[in-house]
């Protein structure tokens, strides 16, 4: 059974893609869609080696925000624009990584996921083996997760620590 509809930050887009594990939004929800900010924000690495995949995977996935943005002054923009789509939307799950940005959206009530807990949920369902080289290859290409976090979660699940 999928999760319904989940609205995207960049941040764990970039995670996604850099570990090739973007196919896990279509494994795990029903519809992802993005905002044109987070549209513009992970388009603009074009030379990136995950750049085609993140235009292909999410070209037909963006939507106009209707409402005035009022919340640029906390959070930035494409974070800001994937709230009120949210909102807008009435989405089920909003994947963000920013702690600030999820703070501030769960305040509202939002039902926030982060890249760390997407893969958790990918390898107790059977999508992914193995959590290890995900998160090696996260610090090999930094993307900013606590070691210590990552370690524990790793401990928990009987792989071996990150030697970093």
């Amino acid at each position: 059974m999928k999760n319904g509809l989940v609205i995207a930050d960049a941040g764990p887009i970039f995670s996604l893609a850099v570990v090739k594990k973007l196919g896990l939004l279509n494994e795990l929800f029903d519809d992802i869609k993005i905002p044109k900010a987070v549209w513009e924000e992970i388009t603009l690495q074009t030379g990136a080696s995950f750049h085609a995949n993140i235009v292909e995977f999410f070209k037909n996935k963006i939507v106009d925000v209707k409402g005035f943005n009022e919340l640029t002054f906390m959070m930035d923009y494409g974070e800001s624009e994937a709230v009120i789509l949210y909102k807008e939307q009435k989405a089920d799950f909003l994947l963000i990584d920013d702690k600030k940005a999820r703070r501030i959206a769960e305040n509202f009530g939002m039902n926030c996921i982060g890249t760390i807990g997407l893969l958790l949920i990918s390898k107790e369902k059977g999508l992914i083996n193995e959590l290890r080289p995900i998160f090696l290859e996260f610090l090999r290409n930094k993307r900013f997760y606590s070691i210590n976090l990552l370690n524990r979660l790793l401990n928990d699940r009987n792989e071996s620590p990150l030697n970093y």
